[in-house]
C-alpha cells in the first residue's frame, strides 16, 4: 500500500515537503524517522513529521529513496519542541533541528567487531613442513597459534602476515582453526564512578517533599517545582526516590547537570540503584560511546539519562520527569551558535509537551526562579537542614587589606589563618578544597619599566601568563605565544613582571608551603579529558589526595565525606564586572563552594579571603544568609527594571570596522517600529568586551516591563515584527547580527 509523508529538511527556513512512500517502504513510515529523499538534484536527509494514507497534495510527488534509521529518533512532542524553539528564539527551524538531532548518529550504528581465532585439534597436529611448502605464511601463523592455549585477536598476528584475517580464513577452510566474531561494546567505565551504594533513611523534610511530588505524578499532567535545598540536604536522594516512582509508571527520566565534571559521581549513585537503565550523555564522550548510547536511547533501552545541557534533547519516549540540578548556572545557556537557548526554559516547555513533571533544584536558585515561586508559578519545596545531622560549616572572613598591612607583604595570596587551617587538616588526615576562580598563572603580563600591559591584538583583553608551556594565552580567542620571546612594545625593555593570581600560581605556593601534601589542580587546562578528570575525582574521593585546587567547576555538586575545609582564595573575582548579575553570581559561587565542607559527620570550616570585607555580597554570603541577600538583590532589580521584573533581549552587532558596525547599529535603531508602553530600548552602545576575535561589538538592549507585558508576548511580537527568524544569519557590509532572547549576561 502506498503511503504519503510530510518531510522537514534541516535547511535554514521552515519548509516541509510531501513525498510518496512505496509499498516496500510503507511499513516503516513513522513520525520521527529520518529518510533520504530527493531534494533538487541531490538526496538529502529529512525527518518525517506526518504520515497520511491518502495524498494530501494535488501536485506531482517524488518518492523517498530509503531510511536513515530503523527506529524513530523523535516523537511528536520533541518535534513540537523544535518548532517552539524556532519561534521563541527566532531561529530557522533547520538550525534548531541541527542542534537537537545529532547529524552523525544513526539507529543503525553497530559497535566494532573483533575477529578472534583459536587453533583446532586438527591444526595442533598438522605437519607444518608440508603446509609451509605451499603456504609458508599460513605455516608461520599456525605455528604461532600452537603457542596459545586460548583464543587471540587476529590483529595480534600482523607481524607475521599483511592480512592475518585472510590467512586465518584459508586455515579455517582447511579445518585447522576456528574464527569467531566478538562485538566490542564501547567502554563507559571511565566516565563514571563505580556504583555508590548507600543506606538511606529519609528525614521528615525529605518525606514531605517526596509526598508532594508523588501526589502529582499519577495524573499525566505537567507540573513545575522549585526544590530549594541547602548544600548537603540530600537533594540527590530525593531525585532518586522520585525517579523510582516515575519508572514504576513506565515513564522515563532526564537528569540535567550544569557541569560535565559533576556527572561521574552522580551517575555512580544512580547506577547503584537503577543499574544498566542509566545512560550518560554529554559532549566529552567518545564518538563510539555517543553513537552506541544514542542508538540505545532511541530503542528505549535506557530509562534514566544523566547529562549536561544537550541531554535535554535526549530522544526518550514517554518522558515523565526532568530534573534541572543547580538550575541557576549560566552554563545551561547556549551562547553560540543560534539557537541561544536556555536549558531551563527548554526543559519547562518539553515538560509541558510531554505532560511531565519538571523539578528545578538548587541551594542557590536563580533570582528569576526564586521570584517565580514567590509569585506562585512554581510549587515551592524546601529542604532547610543538612542530611544526617551534619552542621553548617563555620565561616571565617579574612580582610586581605589588613592582612597585608600587618604582615607587610604586598600581593599576599594566603592569609595566616588559611595556612594554619590547611596545616591543621593535613595533620588530621582530612581533606581540603581550595577555590581560585581564575586559571593560568597570572592574568597580567606588564612591563615594570613603563607599565605597558600585554594585550591580545584580536580581543583587546589582557593576555594570561601560563607557567606550563611558558606562554601567554588569550582566554577568548585562544591565541598563544611564547612569553620568553617578548619585550615591551612601548619601551622595548625586557623587564617584564606578573600581576594577579591564577590557579597555577596558587598550586606552586601550595607545593612550596606543604611539600608532603598530595595536591591536584582541576581547571580548564587540566580537565582535557573526562576520563582523566574522573580518575582524579576518584582519587580525591578515596582519600589518595589531600588538597583539590580548582576554579568554579569544583564549587558545586560534588560530595566528599572527608572534606572539612574550604578556602576561597579571592572571593572578589568577578564582583565588579559591569553586569547586573555579577553580584548574584559571586554570592552563589561562595555559598556553593562553602557547601563542600563538613557535609557528613566531621564538622567543616570555610575561610573566605577578600579585599572588600564590607561588601554586602561578601557579608551575606559569609553568613550563608540567602534570604536577606536575595531580598536586597530583588529590590535593586525592581528599581532598575531588570529581570525578573522585565523581559530582556540583547542584539549584538559585530564587524572588523568599528565605524561600519556603529553605522549599522544606528540604522537598525532608527528603523525600529511598534514601540509600546513599558518597552525600554538602550543603545546602541559598546559591549563591555568591545572587541573579541578581531571584531568590534555594539549592542542594543531591549527591556519590557512585566507590569505592562506579563507574559513577554509584546516584546516577542516586537522582535518578530522588526527582525524575524533570519536575524542571526544576517550580514550587512561585513556586520553580523546576533539576537539573544533572555541573555544571562550583558558583556
Amino acid at each position: 500500500m502506498i503511503m504519503f509523508v510530510d518531510v522537514a529538511f534541516p535547511i535554514s527556513s521552515y519548509k516541509v515537503f510531501t513525498y510518496k512512500v512505496s509499498p516496500a517502504l510503507a511499513e516503516k513510515a513513522t513520525v520521527g524517522v529520518r529518510v533520504n529523499a530527493p531534494f533538487g538534484r541531490r538526496n538529502v536527509k529529512g525527518i518525517v513529521i506526518a504520515v497520511y494514507k491518502t495524498n494530501p497534495f494535488k501536485g506531482k510527488l517524488r518518492e523517498i529513496k530509503s531510511y536513515v534509521d530503523d527506529e524513530p529518533i523523535l516523537d511528536k512532542p520533541l518535534w513540537k519542541l523544535i518548532v517552539w524553539m524556532s519561534d521563541y528564539y527566532l531561529t530557522p527551524i533547520g538550525q534548531v533541528a541541527k542542534t537537537v538531532l545529532p547529524s552523525k548518529l544513526s539507529t543503525r550504528y553497530n559497535p566494532s567487531v573483533l575477529w578472534m581465532v583459536r587453533i583446532l585439534s586438527k591444526g595442533d597436529n598438522a605437519n607444518l613442513d608440508n603446509l609451509g611448502k605451499n603456504a609458508p605464511t599460513q605455516a608461520k601463523v599456525l605455528a604461532q597459534l600452537k603457542t596459545y592455549e586460548d583464543v587471540i585477536q587476529v590483529s595480534e598476528l600482523r607481524s607475521l602476515a599483511r592480512n592475518p584475517l585472510g590467512v586465518c580464513q584459508r586455515l579455517e577452510e582447511k579445518g585447522l582453526v576456528k574464527l569467531l566474531k566478538e562485538t566490542r561494546t564501547p567502554n563507559v567505565t571511565g566516565f563514571t564512578f563505580d556504583p555508590i551504594s548507600k543506606q538511606i533513611y529519609f528525614t521528615k523534610q525529605q518525606r514531605e517533599v517526596l509526598h508532594k511530588l508523588s501526589s502529582m505524578l499519577n495524573p499525566k499532567k505537567f507540573s513545575s517545582h522549585l526544590l530549594h535545598g541547602v548544600t548537603g540536604s540530600g537533594k540527590t536522594e530525593v531525585y532518586i526516590e522520585i525517579c523510582r516512582k516515575v519508572l514504576a509508571y513506565n515513564r522515563t527520566v532526564i537528569i540535567l547537570l550544569p557541569e560535565i565534571l559533576i556527572t561521574p559521581q552522580i551517575a555512580g549513585r544512580f547506577k547503584s540503584v537503577f543499574g544498566d537503565a542509566v545512560a550518560l550523555w554529554h559532549s566529552k564522550l567518545t564518538q563510539a560511546v555517543r553513537a552506541w548510547t544514542w542508538k540505545r536511547i532511541c530503542l528505549g533501552d535506557f530509562k534514566v539519562i544523566i547529562g549536561a545541557r544537550s541531554a535535554v534533547f535526549a530522544p526518550v519516549k514517554n518522558l515523565g520527569l526532568i530534573v534541572v540540578d543547580e538550575e541557576q548556572e549560566s552554563s545551561y545557556k547556549q551562547e553560540s551558535p543560534a539557537p541561544k537557548y536556555h536549558t531551563r526554559e527548554v526543559a519547562l516547555m518539553r515538560g509541558k509537551l510531554h505532560k511531565a513533571m519538571v523539578v528545578m533544584a538548587s541551594a542557590t536558585p536563580s533570582l528569576e526562579s526564586y521570584y517565580n515561586q514567590i509569585k506562585g508559578k512554581f510549587t515551592y519545596l524546601q529542604l532547610s537542614h543538612r542530611y544526617g545531622g551534619a552542621k553548617y560549616p563555620q565561616v571565617f572572613v579574612v580582610d586581605m587589606k589588613k592582612e597585608q598591612d600587618e604582615a607587610g607583604k604586598i600581593g599576599q595570596i594566603f592569609s595566616g589563618l588559611l595556612l594554619d587551617k590547611i596545616e591543621n587538616r593535613l595533620n588530621k588526615s582530612e581533606q581540603i578544597i581550595l577555590l581560585q576562580n581564575r586559571r593560568g598563572y597570572a592574568p597580567i603580563f606588564r612591563c615594570n619599566n613603563c607599565g605597558e600591559v600585554e594585550m591580545c591584538p584580536s580581543c583587546n583583553v589582557t593576555m594570561t601568563y601560563h607557567k606550563v608551556g611558558h606562554s601567554l594565552q588569550c582566554h577568548f580567542c585562544g591565541l598563544k605565544k611564547k612569553a620568553i620571546e617578548l619585550q615591551c612594545k612601548n619601551c622595548s625593555g625586557h623587564n617584564m613582571g606578573l600581576l594577579g593570581i591564577g590557579t597555577q600560581k596558587v598550586e606552586d605556593i601550595l607545593i612550596e608551603s606543604f611539600p608532603g601534601a598530595r595536591i591536584a589542580r582541576l581547571d580548564l587546562d587540566t580537565a582535557q579529558s573526562i576520563v582523566s578528570t574522573t580518575k582524579l575525582l576518584k582519587k580525591f574521593s578515596s582519600g589518595k589526595l589531600d588538597i583539590l585546587l580548582g576554579t568554579q567547576m569544583i564549587a558545586k555538586g560534588l560530595d566528599f565525606e572527608n572534606t572539612t575545609l574550604v578556602g576561597i582564595i579571592n572571593a572578589d573575582t568577578g564582583l565588579y564586572l559591569p553586569d547586573f548579575r555579577a553580584g548574584e553570581r559571586v554570592f552563589q559561587l561562595i555559598y556553593q563552594a562553602s557547601g563542600r565542607s563538613g557535609r557528613h559527620k566531621k564538622p567543616g570550616e570555610v575561610v573566605i579571603q577578600t579585599y572588600d570585607a564590607g561588601n554586602a555580597v561578601i557579608k551575606h554570603a559569609a553568613k550563608l544568609d540567602l534570604k536577606k541577600y536575595y531580598n536586597m538583590a530583588l529590590s535593586e532589580r525592581r528599581e532598575l527594571n531588570y529581570p525578573p521584573f522585565s523581559w530582556m533581549s540583547n542584539l549584538v552587532f559585530s564587524g572588523k570596522k568599528k565605524t561600519t558596525v556603529l553605522d549599522r547599529a544606528d540604522k537598525v535603531r532608527t528603523g525600529l517600529s511598534g514601540k509600546y508602553k513599558g518597552l525600554d530600548i538602550i543603545g546602541p552602545a559598546p559591549c563591555y568586551r568591545e572587541r573579541l576575535r578581531g571584531r568590534h561589538r555594539i549592542q542594543i538592549v531591549f527591556k519590557s516591563a512585566k507590569a505592562q507585558d506579563p507574559n513577554g508576548l509584546k516584546l516577542h511580537h516586537f522582535l518578530q515584527q522588526n527582525f524575524g527568524p533570519e536575524i542571526n544569519q544576517q550580514t550587512h557590509s561585513g556586520v553580523i547580527t546576533s539576537l539573544d532572547i533572555n541573555p544571562v549576561s550583558i558583556q
